[in-house]
């Protein structure tokens, strides 16, 4: 068994290094597959616990692939699954927001227009068992895996709401659509917070400025686009939201092994604010595709951005699919902005400052962690741009469609809370201002 092992996979890889230059590299190769054999053969045989060879193999290619940077990895069959799901955007499921509280699933809140909703599923209800069976004891992706499914089946909860007895609820689980843009309108401006960039960001944002167009006419008086605390997510999307306000040019261009320039992706005519003023706003929190548009309206000078400095994050990951055995995400580019900035292990730096003052997070004291403090993170080019060593608040938690960290932004009543939103919202107010009054000379 050992032999066969560690032969195969010595004559797969002799076989791509196959050619008269690539002897002595084989040779080497076969030292190294050789030393991996006779690990795995040996944790096989006398490691203190039972382990699986499924399970050894899984590790030493998540190994390999984490030990090149903080963002290549291994991700088995249903890892790859969850991650297809939250990139697309939408699933089958009953359509609530759920957190655990106390052993049992607590519903955050039922969202519009879904399953739970429809029937009277309120904010606050506990689920205790699912299809017959208690949560308790359950993680919280037990209790989703058991929550989503097929599109048109059934599915019965135990409900228990404040004092009453509890109550079962069967509901037909649906097509459910995570929403990844919001939009309000607050005065004459436009606000649209963007939480992640999934297949339906684009969709979302040209629907906002539509509404807008609707709505304020003539009145209408700029954007303010809300990147904060955003983890990013598809680079079309990045490009094609980026492309909703750029009339023309290069939005983002990517190099690979060596430097080499492997894409460009340029503006196409059309810009869905109609040339009106745009307040990016961003923050430790927003990282990848969140800095490729900061980036991209920033250096076209067609945006102010404001907030905190970004993370850092300027390299492009490539899903690889393995087949029935999950996929892999590899790191194949870093990013620049259409000046040529690389954004790695720097950011994005504002063009005005302006901290999160009214409200700090517990903790907010302590050093901000940004991609350059990832272990293994890829290092600037050596001719990008200087490192701004200004410190920043702690990247809050990534937001998701489980527990969104957006509601605070997105409710009126806690609307003087955001002192972020309240400047961005202040300088569009100064910037129309201005340009009536200088159309009035």
């Amino acid at each position: 068994m050992k032999r066969f092992a560690v032969f195969a996979s010595v004559a797969a890889t002799a076989l791509l290094l196959s050619g008269p230059a690539a002897t002595e590299k084989s040779t080497d190769t076969y030292k190294q597959l050789e030393l991996f054999g006779a690990v795995f053969e040996r944790v096989r045989s006398s490691y203190v616990d039972k382990v699986t060879d499924k399970k050894l193999i899984e590790s030493a290619i998540n190994g390999m692939l984490q030990s090149l940077d903080p963002h290549s990895s291994y991700m088995d069959a249903d890892a790859f699954k969850e991650m297809t799901i939250q990139t697309k955007g939408e699933f089958g499921g009953l359509g609530m927001e759920v957190t655990l509280d106390k052993g049992v699933v607590k519903v955050v809140a039922p969202i519009d227009d879904t399953p739970a909703a429809k029937a009277g599923i309120q904010a606050g209800d506990l689920i205790t068992h699912i299809d017959g069976k208690s949560v308790v004891g359950w993680s919280l992706k037990e209790a989703v895996d058991k929550l989503r499914g097929p599109v048109d089946t059934k599915v019965t909860i135990k409900v228990k709401r404040g004092e009453k007895d509890p109550f079962d609820v069967t509901l037909t689980r649906a097509v459910i659509t995570v929403k990844s843009v919001r939009h309000r309108i607050e005065g004459n401006i436009g606000v649209i917070r963007i939480t992640s960039f999934t297949e339906q960001t684009d969709a979302g944002v040209r629907e906002a400025l539509a509404q807008f167009k609707q709505k304020l006419g003539d009145k209408w008086q700029g954007v303010v686009l809300d990147l904060r605390n955003n983890p990013g997510g598809l680079l079309d999307q990045a490009i094609a939201v980026s492309d909703e306000f750029l009339d023309t040019g290069e939005i983002v261009s990517t190099r690979g092994k060596e430097g080499k320039v492997t894409s460009r992706f340029n503006a196409k005519k059309g810009d869905g604010a109609e040339g009106k003023p745009i307040i990016v706003l961003i923050n430790g929190g927003s990282a990848s595709a969140s800095e490729i548009v900061a980036g991209a309206l920033q250096d076209h000078r067609r945006a102010i951005v404001m907030g905190t400095q970004s993370f850092g994050k300027g390299s492009v990951q490539t899903i690889v699919p393995l087949g029935s055995q999950g996929a892999m995400r590899l790191t194949t580019a870093r990013y620049y902005t259409p000046s040529g900035r690389s954004i790695q292990a720097v950011g994005v730096t504002p063009d005005i400052t302006v901290e999160q003052g009214k409200f700090e997070a517990a903790g907010s004291g302590e050093p901000s962690r940004r991609e350059r403090d990832l272990k293994g993170a890829l290092d600037a080019p050596k001719d990008g741009e200087k490192k701004d060593e200004k410190k920043d608040e702690k990247p809050e938690a990534k937001p998701d469609e489980k527990q969104p960290d957006d509601k605070k932004v997105e409710k009126k009543d806690e609307k003087p809370a955001d002192y972020q939103m309240e400047r961005a919202i202040d300088m569009l107010k100064a910037i129309s201002l201005y340009e009536m009054r200088k159309a009035q000379r």
